[in-house]
C-alpha cells in the first residue's frame, strides 16, 4: 500500500554535517513510497540538490499535503509556523539529539516513516501565539510565536519594571530581568529553565514565568489561551521583546506587548504509539539509574 500523501516537501537543517547525503537518501525513499518530492528552495540551494522540483514557503502550504523536516526543534518550528495558516501537517526527523516534536530518529526513519506514509499516525494540533507591539497606539511589530513571547532587560543594564494586565485587568508590577509568556509547547525550552512549569500540549493555557524576579514571591502562574495578556515597559533600559527567539523588537517606555491566541494551529503528526511521557523520560533524563 503506498503513500496517502502526495506531495511531500522537504525541508532540511543544511548547515549539519552529512545533512545532503541525508535529504537525498529520504527523498529517494518518498519517491519509492508513490509521493512526489519537492526541496524547499533554501535547501535545495544550499545542499546542491537539482534533481527535484523546488518550492518556497507559499508553494508547500499551496502544493503539498505533507512536510517532511529534517533537523532540530527550531528549524520544525520555523517552517511550521509559516505552513500553519495552510494547515499542512509536519513530521520531524531528528538527525541528532531527540527532540522534543522533532521525534523520529534519522537511524530508522524508513521503518518509522513507511506506516505513517500510509495514514497510521497520531495527530498533535497545537495553538500559535499572536504577538504584537503596541506604541502609542500605533502597531510597531507584529509577529507569530510557537514557544514563547519574552521580554528581557538589555544586556548591559539592570532589571525591568513591566506592568502585567490580564484581559484588561491589572496583575502585577514586576521587577525581574524580564517575563516569559509560553505555550504548552514552549513550557519545555527557557520557561523551563526560568523555573516554569511543564504544561501538556492539551491543555488550553499559557505560562506566565518572571526571569530572575526581584521579588520572590513572584511565582510563575497558569493562564487560560482564551483570553489576552498584555505587558507593558514601565522602566528599564535597552529592553527587547523577543519571539521564539527568532525575531526581535527593541522597546521604549510605554510600548506594550499584548499577546493573543493565534487563529492557526500547527499540526505534528508523530508515529502510532507516540507518547509525550516517553518524550519528557527520554529528552529531561527521568529515571536515569532506576533498574
Amino acid at each position: 500500500m503506498k503513500s496517502q500523501f502526495r506531495h511531500v516537501a522537504l525541508i532540511g537543517k543544511y548547515q549539519a554535517q552529512g545533512s545532503r547525503c541525508a535529504l537525498e537518501d529520504i527523498a529517494h525513499f518518498l519517491v519509492s513510497q508513490g509521493c512526489e518530492v519537492a526541496l524547499e528552495s533554501d535547501t535545495a540551494r544550499n545542499t546542491g540538490l537539482t534533481q527535484f522540483a523546488t518550492l518556497d514557503g507559499a508553494g508547500i502550504g499551496a502544493q503539498c499535503d505533507l512536510a517532511l523536516v529534517v533537523g532540530g526543534d527550531g528549524t520544525m518550528l520555523g517552517i511550521g509556523r509559516l505552513l500553519a495558516q495552510f494547515g499542512v501537517p509536519v513530521v520531524g526527523i531528528n538527525q541528532g539529539r531527540l527532540g522534543f516534536i522533532t521525534d523520529i530518529a534519522f537511524e530508522d526513519y524508513q521503518n518509522t516513516l513507511e506506516p505513517m506514509l500510509r495514514g497510521e499516525f497520531e495527530e498533535d494540533r497545537r495553538w500559535m501565539m499572536q504577538a504584537q507591539v503596541m506604541r502609542d497606539g500605533e502597531c510597531m511589530f507584529r509577529a507569530t510565536a510557537m514557544n514563547d513571547v519574552v521580554v528581557n532587560r538589555g544586556a548591559t543594564s539592570g532589571m525591568v519594571e513591566l506592568r502585567v494586565e490580564v484581559d484588561g485587568r491589572f496583575v502585577a508590577n514586576q521587577r525581574a530581568d524580564g517575563l516569559i509568556i509560553a505555550s504548552p509547547t514552549g513550557s519545555t525550552a527557557y520557561a523551563l529553565s526560568a523555573g516554569g512549569p511543564l504544561l501538556h500540549p492539551s491543555i488550553p493555557g499559557w505560562v506566565l514565568v518572571p526571569i530572575a524576579p526581584h521579588t520572590l514571591s513572584n511565582r510563575p502562574i497558569v493562564l487560560s489561551d482564551a483570553g489576552e495578556i498584555a505587558i507593558e515597559l514601565v522602566a528599564g533600559r535597552g529592553a527587547s521583546a523577543n519571539f521564539d527567539m527568532q525575531s526581535l523588537a527593541s522597546l521604549v517606555h510605554g510600548d506594550r506587548i499584548i499577546v493573543r491566541r493565534s487563529e492557526f494551529q500547527m499540526r505534528f503528526l508523530h508515529p502510532q504509539g507516540w507518547s509525550y511521557f516517553d518524550t519528557l523520560r527520554k529528552k529531561l533524563h527521568w529515571n536515569e539509574g532506576v533498574a
